[in-house]
């Protein structure tokens, strides 16, 4: 046990061998996490990630080497701690609007995030805490997308918000609703799209058996007069 906590100190220390094991545990930490995305398709992969995990994990290296080596009075984790905002912007980048108001790549953009906080934390000798976080960000991007999909598979409702442009016959449309897919806590809003000649409608959806949500969305949006129709927010 002696000898561990011995060689966990000595690694912990900056010195070339504990520097380069920091870059190389960044690399293998930021790849697992970016194989995750890059199995489902997503812009910002195996590669993305792994750059991130290392740029951050080197951003700290240099902090410290300006004060262990050089000998520089500035907060070492001052030019980490700029990954933490920077991040930011490559983050959005993931981020698209599709056609409809639908947003997706919130998840990789958040995973990230994530990554550059275990570079960091990789790049400081923190190993147990990059070593749990990767586990922790791999585990909530594969069990918890599986749990998710169960959720709303076994969910009987949802809430939906419906654009539609048939200012005219509003009452008509919202009649409809409740006929065709048992609509209830109907409520009008202001557009979202800012268009003012429509009308904005949440309202609870009944899904039928062995259905979907994403399925009913898609029924809801080929109604006549819908715009378009996402879930509520």
């Amino acid at each position: 046990m002696n000898q561990f906590l011995e060689i966990m100190d000595y690694l912990r220390s900056y010195t070339f061998l504990s520097a380069m094991l920091r870059l190389a545990l960044s690399v293998v930490l930021g790849a697992l996490v970016g194989f995750e995305r890059e199995r489902h398709g997503r812009a910002a992969g195996l590669r993305t990630h792994t750059l991130v995990c290392f740029g951050a994990a080197m951003a700290t290296l240099i902090g410290h080497y300006n004060s262990t080596v050089l000998g520089f009075a500035a907060d070492p984790m001052r030019i980490g701690a700029q990954v933490v905002s920077g991040i930011g912007f490559l983050g959005v980048g993931t981020i698209i609007s599709k056609g409809r108001f639908q947003v997706t790549g919130l998840t990789t953009a958040a995973g990230l995030w994530a990554t550059a906080a275990i570079g960091l934390a990789t790049g400081i000798g923190f190993y147990e805490g990059a070593l749990a976080g990767t586990i922790l960000v791999v585990l909530t991007m594969t069990a918890f997308t599986r749990f998710d999909s169960q959720i709303i598979k076994k969910s009987k409702k949802v809430r939906l918000y419906i654009e539609t442009n048939n200012v005219e016959n509003i009452h008509g449309f919202i009649n409809n609703l409740r006929k065709e897919y048992k609509a209830s806590g109907i409520q009008v809003t202001v557009p979202r799209s800012g268009i003012k000649d429509n009308v904005g409608i949440e309202a609870t959806i009944s899904l039928k058996e062995d259905m979907h949500s994403h399925d009913m969305i898609e029924r809801v949006n080929e109604m006549q007069d819908v715009v378009f129709a996402l879930p509520s927010i």
